[in-house]
């Protein structure tokens, strides 16, 4: 073959080559564009675009007037880019001395030295997040934007904020363990912030940011963009007022008696509202009490002597005694089986009444009542407490509620001959506190058991959008001749009774004491621990609220209900009775003050005396209009103001005057007072008209001592 063939055939093959080698980049192009180029082009946007999740404020927790019991403030984590090439070194040399002082004398956990060392050597390690503090408050904020260096913002001063919500409760212990938190460690909730959680996170949002310089994203428009839901406000029952009574009336009880725990309810008669919980338990090393455990709602434990309530309604209710029916309990001691059952004291000669029997709480009296009533048949005994739904839990919203076991004779594994009769006083059960308050409840509810309810409202931006019903769990746990023989038995143990220590003459209660013997384990029963408790309702007449209060193993000599528990109720309804005019009686005395225009008594401060007068309608001689100070007197047709007389050498007459007003006045006057009572003045240590002594102690008897 010629040469010319040859270059002829190099050229043809070297075209084949250059085609076949084009046609591959065009068909590597297409498959690049057509098949790849959707998947590379997502990856590309990915690295510049991305959607980011934004938290939606977790909604608050109100008291019943709004006050707020658990809401969300911002709490940043403040770094610094101590790195940043924005931050010349010339300004950094400059100023990083004063910085480090700042930094100390705000949040003085470092000393100034320390925070220097760290920003120094942070710049020589170029580093880019320096931590300064990591729960930094808005307020602390607002100062350290003013820092040297820091006050130059993000880039120029290196400033670097991640914030966070923190759930804050501004009256702090109150409700704290029904109010709930946050378990970090379980990652759940707990309390209502655990029941109402779903309501109160509110719904995430979506928002789609582009990368920018210095790895920073910026918000784009997205028409798919959500914008996150704040969560809802949870209206709770809880009275914050009466809580803080119940609380500290609580405390100040373990602490007299040494105990070990103790709760306190209030709960509202008609709608089962809970106004008032507290739960207290002691601390081993430092003594303090503190709401820890919500003991009121989870633990089950033997009640005792207010059971007897259950035992004695059933045989009401079955018709198998009257309170007026007559027993011997002997000198307060039966047996059982070879086991002995006793009671504190004996009572008269032993001959008492039904109504005797549970007004002063006997064991004997009460358990030979059903014994002999039930004794051939004890289901029948049990099958009737059951009809009052004690032996199932309320199911209320709060996690961890406890079960009450309250055991059948079918249950021949636990049913012992001495069941029936220790089961008629309150052990070989189990009940938590808040369930044995709410079987009261029913019967101050005329029968209708309702369930205890926390929280009443849902609010959405302060405007309500779900209210909480009550529900009733039992429309009548008993016939009505029943129930109306059962208050009347506990408004005996408090007229006449083991509760006689909340008698009074303003108001009156009906309830029972409880005394109970904890059982240790195998060992069984000792006499050293015992849980005192209180559980009744008020107006007995007309009743309003229920409260139970049990206080766990006092260990000052005081072991009883009445003497232990019964001092916390009874302050608990002394302020409800002073602050809610709604439950005194509405019967009213009949005037006995003569049909004519009262004068004030003593002199008095012209506005106040004033104001008083006209909302009485009265007609005011209006004579001393110009004066501080005013005595009146009355006429046939008004009454006359006339001026205070007060010589500036002399000490006044400052009889009938009010504490106020006289210490006010004794104050201005350049004296020092003192007074004994309250209500008006009826003397005075130094007569008036003597001479005035700057510094003089005056001293005032009240007429109310």
């Amino acid at each position: 073959m010629d040469s010319k063939k040859v270059i002829i055939w190099r050229v043809y093959i070297l075209t084949a080559l250059m085609w076949v080698f084009g046609l591959a980049i065009i068909g590597r192009i297409f498959y690049i564009q057509q098949v790849k180029g959707t998947q590379i082009l997502a990856k590309s946007l990915e690295q510049e675009f991305k959607i980011f999740t934004i938290d939606a404020l977790r909604g608050n927790i109100l008291s019943d007037d709004g006050s707020l019991l658990a809401t969300s403030i911002p709490i940043f984590e403040v770094r610094m880019d101590v790195g940043s090439p924005n931050i010349d070194q010339e300004t950094f040399d400059r100023e990083v001395d004063e910085l480090a002082s700042k930094l100390h004398d705000l949040f003085k956990d470092k000393s100034k030295l320390e925070y220097l060392a760290e920003l120094k050597g942070g710049r020589r390690e170029n580093n880019r997040f320096l931590l300064i503090h990591n729960k930094v408050t808005y307020e602390d904020l607002k100062q350290l934007k003013k820092f040297p260096i820091l006050k130059k913002g993000k880039y120029k001063g290196g400033l670097i904020l991640v914030q966070h919500d923190k759930r804050e409760k501004p009256f702090q212990e109150l409700a704290s363990r029904t109010i709930g938190y946050q378990n970090s460690v379980e990652d759940l909730f707990v309390g209502i912030e655990g029941a109402y959680h779903d309501q109160l996170k509110g719904i995430e949002g979506k928002q789609l940011r582009r990368k920018i310089n210095h790895g920073d994203w910026k918000p784009v428009f997205d028409a798919n963009e959500l914008d996150p839901q704040n969560g809802k406000d949870i209206m709770t029952s809880i009275d914050i007022i009466i809580q803080d009574v119940a609380e500290g009336a609580l405390r100040r009880n373990l602490t007299e008696n040494n105990a070990k725990q103790g709760c306190a309810i209030l709960m509202e008669v008609a709608t089962g509202q809970i106004k008032a919980i507290a739960n207290l338990v002691r601390d081993d090393k430092s003594g303090e009490y503190f709401e820890t455990y919500n003991y009121a709602v989870a633990e089950s434990v033997e009640p005792g002597s207010t059971f007897k309530l259950a035992s004695m309604l059933a045989l009401l209710d079955d018709k198998k005694v009257g309170i007026n029916d007559r027993l011997y309990i002997g000198n307060g001691q039966t047996t059982y089986h070879n086991r002995v059952m006793k009671d504190v004291h004996g009572i008269r000669d032993g001959n008492i009444t039904v109504a005797e029997a549970f007004e002063q709480s006997s064991n004997v009296g009460i358990s030979k009542l059903v014994t002999t009533a039930y004794r051939n048949n004890p289901e029948d005994f049990i099958n009737k407490l059951y009809s009052f739904g004690i032996n199932k839990p309320l199911n209320i919203e709060l996690q961890g509620e406890g079960k009450p076991y309250i055991k059948h004779p079918s249950d021949k594994e636990h049913w012992y001959g001495t069941s029936l009769p220790w089961m008629s006083i309150g052990y070989e059960l189990t009940i938590t506190p808040l369930q044995i308050l709410t079987f009261y409840n029913a019967v101050a509810n005329d029968g209708k058991m309702v369930k205890p309810m926390f929280v009443k409202e849902i609010r959405q931006g302060g405007v309500s959008i779900s209210t909480i019903e009550p529900v009733v769990l039992n429309e009548a746990i008993a016939s009505k001749q029943a129930i109306a023989l059962a208050k009347q038995l506990l408004e005996g143990v408090v007229e006449h009774g083991t509760g006689k220590s909340l008698k009074n003459n303003l108001y009156k209660v009906a309830g029972k004491t409880g005394t109970a013997q904890i059982a240790s384990g195998s060992a069984g029963y000792n006499k050293t621990n015992y849980n005192a408790s209180f559980v009744g309702y008020f107006p007995a007449n007309n009743p309003k609220f229920s409260c139970i209060v049990v206080v766990n193993n006092p260990s000052m000599g005081k072991i009883y209900g009445g003497a232990v528990a019964a001092p916390v109720f009874k302050e608990i309804a002394d302020k409800i009775y002073a602050t809610h005019l709604d439950i005194h009686s509405n019967e009213l005395k009949k005037d006995t003050i003569p049909d004519s225009i009262p004068s004030y008594r003593g002199p008095a401060y012209f506005e106040d005396i004033h104001d008083l007068y006209a909302q009485l309608n009265i007609n005011l001689d209006n004579r001393a209009a110009n004066n501080e100070w005013v005595v009146s007197q009355r006429t046939p047709n008004n009454i006359k103001l006339e001026t205070f007389q007060s010589y500036p050498d002399s000490i006044p007459d400052f009889t009938g005057m009010t504490v106020k007003d006289a210490v006010y006045l004794i104050e201005q006057m350049g004296l020092k007072p003192e007074f004994e009572g309250n209500g008006q003045v009826v003397s005075q240590s130094v007569p008036s008209g003597s001479p005035r002594i700057k510094g003089q102690i005056i001293a005032l008897k009240m007429d109310n001592l």
